[in-house]
C-alpha cells in the first residue's frame, strides 16, 4: 500500500495550512540562521484574556467536558470564568504564589484545568506533576525532588485515596492539601467545592488585572538525561506566543473552533500547552479521555470516539496505532471519526510508515480523499512547537519549517546540522536553576535543543526539514565511524515489529554496534507458549525469531554504523524511578546505558550469554 500522493488532498472549505516561506542566511562559519518571511502578528498577552474574551463572546459554549455516571458533564466558557475566579479568592487567601505555588498530582479531568487557569489569574502558578510520580514509582523520588524545588504551600489531588503515599508524604513537609469533595474527609484536606464557594475578592480582581506577558503561567516538570527534575518555567509570553504561531500555521482554528477528544497528560507540554491551549486560545471544546493506548485503555477511548467527532485529532504514533484496527473493523465509528476530522497530528516520536498509509486508505475509502497528517518538533523549552510542517505531507517524519516570530540556527556538529531556536515562544528558563539555564542557551540567546535537522530536500529549504536524531545520543565507534542513534532505532523497531517494543543502541567505542532489546511479552508467549517470560527469552525458538530478524536487518545497511551485529534480550523492564523511562513511555538512553552495564558487557563478551544473539 503506498502513501496517498499530493493530488488526492481536495482543499477542503476550510484554510488547512498557511504560508510558511523560509528565509535563509548563511555565515562565513558554516551556520546558517532561517526564519519565516511573514511576520508574527501582534497576540493576547495571557491565558486568563483569552478565557474572559470566549466568556463574553460565547458564555454557553462548552469548553471542557468529561465523562460521568449520566453521560458528558460539560462545563460552559461563562462558567469557567467564573469558578476560575472564585477559586484564585481562595488560593490568594491560603498562599499562594510564585515563590509558594500548588502542585497538581491528578490526572486530566475539569477540576485540574480550573484549578491551573485560577493560579494563571492571581500570578500563582501550579505545577502538574506526572501520575506516574505518586502512583507507579516506589520511591516517591520525583515527587519529592519537586517538593524540593518548587517549595509549594498547597497540593491538589481528585481522589485523595488513591494519592494517599503521596499526600502523607506532602503533609509531612507541612503542605496543606486540596481533595475532591468525595474524599476530602478521608484525607483530612479541604474540598474543592469550598474553593468554589469563596466570593471573588478585590485582591483577585487586581492581581488579575496586574498579569502580564512576563508572569509565570505554570511550571512544567523536564528531566532530560539527568534524571533529575527541572522546572520549566512557562511564562503568559510563552503560551500565547506558541498558539498564535499555530494558528497562522494550521489558520483553521480561526475559521472553526477545533473540538478535541484527547487523553494527553497535562503534566506534558503537547497535552498541557499545545492541546489544552489551543482549544482555549481558539474558543474550541476539550472532550476529556479518560483512556489511554494500551490494551486496558483503548475502548475508553473508542467510546468517546463513537459519540465525538473531533476536527484535530492529536496523538503520539503508539495511540494512532492502538486506533487503527478499530476503525478498520467499524465502519459506524470510521463514519463517526471521519465526518468531522480535518487534519490527524503526531508528536512524541515517529510514525511508521504503513500506520500512515492505513489512515490515507481509511479516509480516502470514507470521504474520497486523503486525510493531511502532519507534525511538528519542539520540546518543553519551546512551548512546545518551533518547526511545523504546513505543506500537505504526503509521508511520515517530516518536520516542516519553522513557525512565525521562530529563528532556527543550524550548527554544524559532527556531520549533523544541530538545530538551536530563538524566538517569544522559547522559556525564559529553569526555575531556581541560573547554572542550567545558562547552559542551555548559546552566546547569541538561542535554545540548545539538542535534536538534528537535514533538509528533506537536498538545497530546497521550501519542502522543509526532516528529524535526524538527538546530537546527545549519538557516539563513535572505535573506527571513528559516527552512529545516528534515532534513525537507527526508528529502522530497528520498525524492522523487528511486533516482536520489540523498544531498543537501546549500544557501541560506544566498539568495533561493531549492538542494542539492548525489551521484547514485546504477548509475542514471546507465542512463541514459546507455556514458559514464564524471563525463561522464554533464553529459548531457542524466541531467540532463532530475534536472529532471523537480525540478519534480515543486517542486510539492508549501508555500513557498520547501520549494521547491528547483536542484541540483549531484556527481562527486566526499563524503570521510572532509575530514570530510565519516562512516565510517557520515553526511554533515557543515556540512563539505560549507564544502569545496564553488564548487558551492555554481556554483548560483547566471548563467552555467549543465554540472554544474547549475535550473527
Amino acid at each position: 500500500m503506498q502513501a496517498a500522493p499530493l493530488a488526492t488532498f481536495a482543499r477542503p472549505p476550510l484554510t488547512l495550512f498557511g504560508e510558511l516561506d523560509p528565509v535563509v542566511e548563511t555565515r562565513p562559519d558554516g551556520s546558517m540562521i532561517v526564519r519565516t518571511a511573514q511576520p508574527l502578528p501582534a497576540y493576547p498577552d495571557t491565558w486568563i484574556d483569552r478565557l474572559e474574551h470566549w466568556a463574553k463572546v460565547a458564555p454557553t459554549r462548552t469548553f471542557l467536558a468529561q465523562r460521568s455516571p449520566g453521560g458528558w458533564l460539560e462545563l460552559t466558557y461563562g462558567e469557567a470564568y467564573d469558578k476560575v475566579m472564585r477559586i484564585g479568592s481562595w488560593l490568594l487567601a491560603h498562599g499562594a504564589s510564585v515563590e509558594t505555588p500548588l502542585l497538581i498530582l491528578s490526572g486530566n479531568d475539569i477540576e485540574h484545568g480550573l484549578i491551573s487557569l485560577a493560579g494563571m489569574a492571581v500570578n500563582a502558578p501550579t505545577c502538574p506533576i506526572s501520575t506516574a510520580y505518586s502512583l507507579i514509582s516506589q520511591d516517591l523520588g520525583k515527587l519529592k525532588g519537586a517538593i524540593d524545588l518548587l517549595t509549594p504551600r498547597l497540593v491538589y489531588a481528585t481522589d485523595g485515596r488513591a494519592y494517599r503515599r503521596a499526600l502523607e508524604l506532602t503533609k509531612s513537609r507541612g503542605i496543606s492539601v486540596i481533595t475532591g469533595d468525595a474524599t476530602a474527609g478521608d484525607a483530612g484536606a479541604t474540598s474543592f467545592s469550598e474553593l468554589l464557594a469563596t466570593p471573588i475578592s478585590a485582591e483577585t480582581r487586581a492581581a488579575r488585572a496586574a498579569i502580564g506577558p512576563d508572569s509565570i503561567g505554570k511550571f512544567l516538570l523536564t528531566s532530560g538525561s539527568t534524571g533529575h527534575p527541572k522546572a520549566v518555567i512557562n511564562s503568559q509570553r510563552m503560551l500565547c506566543a506558541s498558539h498564535a504561531m499555530l494558528t497562522e500555521a494550521l489558520p483553521f482554528f480561526k475559521e472553526e473552533p477545533p473540538v478535541l477528544v484527547e487523553w494527553l497528560p497535562w503534566a506534558h507540554t503537547f497535552g498541557s500547552n499545545s492541546s489544552f491551549g489551543l482549544v482555549l486560545y481558539n474558543g474550541g471544546s476539550f472532550y476529556i479521555d479518560e483512556g489511554r493506548p494500551t490494551p486496558q485503555g483503548i475502548e475508553a477511548t473508542i467510546a468517546n470516539l463513537r459519540e465525538i467527532s473531533p476536527t484535530i485529532f492529536f496523538n503520539v504514533p503508539k495511540g494512532f496505532e492502538a486506533v487503527l484496527p478499530y476503525l478498520q473493523s467499524d465502519s459506524a465509528l470510521r463514519r463517526k471519526f471521519f465526518s468531522n476530522v480535518r487534519m490527524l497530528f503526531y508528536a512524541g516520536a515517529g510514525l511508521a510508515q504503513p500506520v500512515w498509509d492505513a489512515y490515507q486508505e481509511l479516509a480516502i475509502a470514507e470521504t474520497g480523499r486523503g486525510i493531511p497528517m502532519t507534525t511538528s518538533l519542539g520540546s518543553t523549552e519551546t512551548g512546545p512547537g518551533a518547526i511545523i510542517n504546513v505543506s500537505n505531507p504526503v509521508r511520515p517524519g517530516l518536520v516542516g519549517v519553522c513557525h512565525r516570530g521562530v529563528e532556527l540556527k543550524l550548527v554544524p556538529n559532527a556531520g549533523k546540522l544541530e538545530a538551536r531556536l530563538r524566538g517569544p515562544n522559547i522559556m525564559p528558563g529553569y526555575w531556581r536553576s541560573p547554572e542550567l539555564t545558562q547552559a542551555a542557551f548559546d552566546e547569541e540567546g538561542f535554545y540548545k535543543i539538542g535534536d538534528a535537522l537535514r533538509l528533506a530536500e537536498p538545497g530546497n529549504f521550501e519542502a522543509g526539514f526532516e528529524f535526524d536524531g538527538r546530537v546527545s545520543e549519538d557516539f563513535k565507534l572505535a573506527t571513528g565511524t559516527w552512529v545516528s542513534v534515532g534513525p537507527l532505532r526508528l529502522a530497528f523497531l520498525a524492522h523487528f515489529k511486533p516482536l520489540a517494543n523498544d531498543v537501546v543502541i549500544a557501541g560506544h567505542d566498539r568495533d561493531d554496534v549492538g542494542v539492548l532489546v525489551f521484547p514485546d511479552a504477548a509475542e514471546v508467549a507465542k512463541l514459546a507458549p507455556g514458559l514464564p517470560y524471563a525463561e522464554a527469552l533464553h529459548d531457542e525458538r524466541v531467540k532463532q525469531a530475534f536472529l532471523e530478524l537480525i540478519q534480515g536487518l543486517a542486510s539492508k545497511a549501508t555500513g557498520s554504523s547501520t549494521r547491528v551485529t547483536r542484541l540483549a534480550l531484556l527481562a527486566e523492564p526499563p524503570s521510572i524511578d532509575l530514570g530510565e523511562v519516562t512516565d510517557k513511555g520515553s526511554l533515557n538512553q543515556r540512563a539505560l546505558l549507564a544502569n545496564r552495564t553488564g548487558d551492555v558487557e554481556a554483548l560483547y563478551a566471548v563467552e555467549l550469554a543465554p540472554h544474547v544473539v549475535r550473527l
